[in-house]
């Protein structure tokens, strides 16, 4: 019976849809062929992740997105998360890359094709410290949206199997290419030594241990609400929000700016339910969608 939910788990958990560019920081933020004045603050831009299973849930194009009929959904636990990639976008058309480039995350050609380096990447829990940029760094100026592209996510989904409620953890890799080495879910530590594709997964449980993974080419959600005047490439996972009330950066600032990377978890685990709401691989549940639903940048 082990080796028979080892089998299942595998093949099932491996149709998850998970939940993806360096240049300095743009001169002209506001594209209006005035270059800012070079500001003098003391202060810094500090960014920290929040998940919020209760903000709207979007699909791809930044539209509020309900359950389908047929469908049960669970909002995951989350221990970790990492990104390769901030930017600030002053206005709805201005390109990927031509705003305000704050981070771009460590990368390798140790696998071959250049990859995010995971073993140098920044990966924090919920209200850590993720980013702390010198505001006197930045083009003064005001910014409408934030991109940032997620690169590793690492949470707890709750399943049932043999009749038992059971927790198990997923380490999702969401970068558009990733080099590891080595990474430990849980307790159990996986070996890689090489690159592995957006949609890469590993999973522990407490039936098979720590098992891995591949989700298909193209089969992630990332809620982009500029699609129109400014898309993202295929195979990253950058999500786009706008800020409420702008973003404005005088370059005369003395205390630090405190932005809130808010992401929604609602429902963003996704299978196909057989009614009871509860997620059950052995009896064929099948996952059509993992990820995050939706980012908002507040301003503390």
């Amino acid at each position: 019976m082990k080796h028979l939910f080892f089998v299942g788990l595998f093949f099932l958990i491996s149709s998850l849809l998970m939940v993806s560019c360096n240049k300095d920081n743009n001169d002209d933020p506001n594209n209006d062929g005035d270059l800012p004045v070079v500001n003098n603050s003391t202060a810094n831009l500090v960014f920290k992740f929040k998940f919020d299973p209760n903000q709207v849930r979007l699909n791809n194009i930044g539209l509020p997105a309900e359950l389908p009929a047929n469908h049960a959904g669970q909002n995951p636990s989350f221990n970790s998360i990492s990104a390769h990639y901030v930017e600030l976008a002053p206005s709805p058309f201005t390109l990927l890359g031509e705003g305000a480039v704050l981070y771009t995350g460590p990368e390798t050609e140790a696998g071959g094709e250049k990859a995010i380096d995971f073993k140098q990447a920044m990966v924090v829990a919920e209200n850590e410290v993720f980013l702390s940029i010198p505001i006197n760094t930045i083009a003064a100026g005001n910014y409408e949206y934030l991109r940032v592209s997620l690169s590793y996510q690492n949470y707890d989904i709750n399943f049932k199997a043999f009749g038992l409620n059971q927790t198990g953890t997923l380490a999702s890799f969401i970068g558009y290419n990733n080099y590891i080495e080595s990474y430990t879910i849980k307790s159990n530590s996986v070996t890689v030594n090489g690159n592995r594709k957006q949609g890469y997964w590993g999973f522990d449980n407490t039936f098979s241990g720590a098992i891995d993974g591949q989700a298909p080419e193209g089969a992630v959600t990332v809620p982009n609400p500029l699609f129109n005047s400014s898309p993202i490439p295929q195979g990253s996972c950058i999500v786009t929000g706008p800020f409420a009330n702008g973003l404005t950066i005088t370059g005369e600032e003395t205390e630090d700016v405190n932005v809130t990377i808010s992401l929604s978890t609602k429902d963003s685990f996704e299978w196909i339910d057989d009614g009871d709401g509860e997620f059950e691989p052995l009896d064929g549940e099948a996952v059509v969608d993992m990820g995050i639903r939706g980012l908002v940048p507040v301003v503390e």
